[in-house]
C-alpha cells in the first residue's frame, strides 16, 4: 500500500480536453436523441424519440454495420450550459447494427414525435440429418 492513502489526489483537465467533450456537436448544432434497441425472436425494434420534428424532415441511412438517423428539427431548440447559450437545428445518431439483418425488408413508422424501425433478421435455415 502506498504511504499516501490519506491525500486528496487532483483530476487535471486541459481546456482543450473540455472543449473536445462539448463542441463537437455544438459546433455544428446538433443533438443525440433518445434511443433504445430492443431484439425479439425475428426482428429488432429501433425506436428513437424526436420531438419537435416533421415525419418529411427524417433521414434514416443504411451502411454495412450501422443505421443513422437524421431529423430537422421544426423550430431551432436553445439550452443554456455552462454560461453559454447554444442553438440546436438537428437531431443527428449513429447505432451499430447487430450481424445478420435484412435491411431490404426494413420498415419505419412515426407517429406522436417516436419513430420506430423494425429490422427483420435474416433467417437461415438449413436441414439436419438424424445419425
Amino acid at each position: 500500500m502506498s504511504e499516501n492513502n490519506d491525500k486528496e489526489f487532483e483530476i487535471r483537465i486541459s481546456s482543450s480536453s473540455i472543449s473536445s467533450l462539448f463542441n463537437d456537436d455544438i459546433e455544428r448544432l446538433i443533438l443525440s436523441p433518445l434511443s433504445c434497441l430492443r431484439e425479439y425472436g425475428t426482428h429488432w425494434s429501433l425506436e428513437f424519440d424526436l420531438p419537435l420534428v416533421n415525419k418529411k424532415d427524417i433521414k434514416i441511412t443504411f451502411d454495412e454495420s450501422s443505421i443513422s438517423v437524421e431529423a430537422k428539427l421544426k423550430e431551432t431548440y436553445s439550452e443554456e450550459k455552462f454560461g453559454k447559450k447554444t442553438k440546436f437545428e438537428y437531431f443527428k445518431k449513429t447505432i451499430a447494427l447487430p450481424s445478420k439483418i435484412d435491411n431490404k425488408k426494413t420498415s419505419a413508422k412515426f407517429e406522436k414525435g417516436r419513430l420506430k424501425i423494425t429490422i427483420p433478421k435474416t433467417i437461415f435455415s438449413r436441414e439436419i440429418k438424424i445419425k
